[in-house]
């Protein structure tokens, strides 16, 4: 569950026009000016970006600090972190700018489709492909005969 406890859930087919921006769902949109998170990262071993509202993000901080890892570690996943991601804002129109080539390298292009994904505390962006083996690997969870999946 999100820190502040929104949830995003659902996905969307959108289209990233020539500039690399892509449209948010109403639902996905911040309040107000408030910026969000963009972060390189994965599902399954698939490359996406991850977009958080800060305080979702700034948790993450606080979940390594609480750790028990030790103060080395905390210190490479927090720098590393800190180095993947960076703050961006969606516009009043809803578009969110994704950096070119952090786009590209999960496979975006210009005019080209995207899917905006909701991840519970975090939605993601990702090519079809990338998708639909994400989906694949979400039902193949063991959820321990809870039969949610």
């Amino acid at each position: 569950m999100s820190a502040e406890g929104k949830v995003y859930e659902s996905h969307y087919d959108y289209k990233m026009d020539p500039k690399y921006r892509v449209s948010i769902p109403v639902a996905f949109r911040p309040d107000g000016d408030e910026p969000v998170r963009l972060q390189v990262s994965k599902e399954h071993e698939e490359q996406v970006i991850k977009i958080f509202s800060v305080a979702a993000f700034e948790d993450k901080f606080r979940q390594i600090a609480e750790s028990n890892l030790t103060p080395a570690k905390k210190t490479k996943l927090a720098g590393a972190l800190r180095m993947t991601s960076k703050e961006a804002t969606i516009s009043s129109q809803g578009k969110l700018s994704v950096p070119k080539d952090w786009a590209e390298d999960i496979g975006l292009k210009a005019d080209g489709p995207v899917k905006v994904a909701g991840r519970d505390s975090y939605y993601i962006l990702c090519s079809e492909d990338t998708f639909r083996r994400i989906v694949e690997a979400d039902m193949n969870i063991d959820d321990d005969e809870l039969g949610v999946l």
